[in-house]
């Protein structure tokens, strides 16, 4: 059992599961309201059971978020030991485009909330393409008169902007360009 479900009655381990599924979901729909009453709305049960169920809205949409967010993590971690670096980043770059391109609509909700673990989880995102880039570099296949840090701004700014764009075909032109970009001048 995780740890949020020990020492909890089954029945309000359910209504935890059920508002974790329901604001997942809404999560995933564009222009979706994210409230607590959607979310109880969508989840079968009451407003005031859903805030009892993780303490209030903020702890829930962090464990919603940082849900989608983790296997991300996961997947950049796997791709450090694979591979040259510079295919590497270029696999998760296009795998956190997807990402991103599915759950654009997430970040439209997130003003104002604490979100430890989201935020923990970001900041784990930008040291694995950080690392990426820092391993790429070492190898000679990224340019060297570029800082790590920000070449990794740069790529999760402008890999968040084509991800929102939605643009067919317009990933691949970034990849391309990203990558080429990239490349130590000949």
């Amino acid at each position: 059992m995780s740890s949020e479900g020990r020492g909890l009655r089954a029945d309000a381990v359910r209504n935890r599961r059920l508002a974790l599924e329901a604001a997942t979901a809404l999560l995933a729909e564009s222009g979706a309201p994210l409230t607590v009453e959607a979310i109880a709305t969508r989840a079968g049960l009451g407003a005031g059971t859903v805030v009892r169920a993780f303490g209030g809205k903020g702890a829930l949409i962090d464990a919603a978020v940082s849900g989608l967010l983790g296997p991300m993590v996961e997947r950049g971690r796997d791709l450090l030991g694979q591979g040259r670096p510079l295919d590497a980043l270029r696999a998760f770059l296009a795998e956190l485009i997807a990402f991103q391109s599915a759950h654009h609509g997430v970040n439209d909700h997130l003003g104002g909330l604490d979100l430890p673990e989201t935020a923990r989880l970001r900041a784990e995102l930008e040291a694995v393409v950080r690392e990426l880039v820092v391993r790429a570099r070492a190898e000679g296949s990224i340019r060297a008169d570029l800082d790590p840090g920000l070449a990794t701004t740069l790529i999760g700014e402008t890999a968040f902007a084509v991800a929102r764009a939605a643009s067919p075909g317009l990933a691949e032109a970034y990849l391309a360009v990203m990558i080429d970009g990239l490349r130590p001048p000949v």
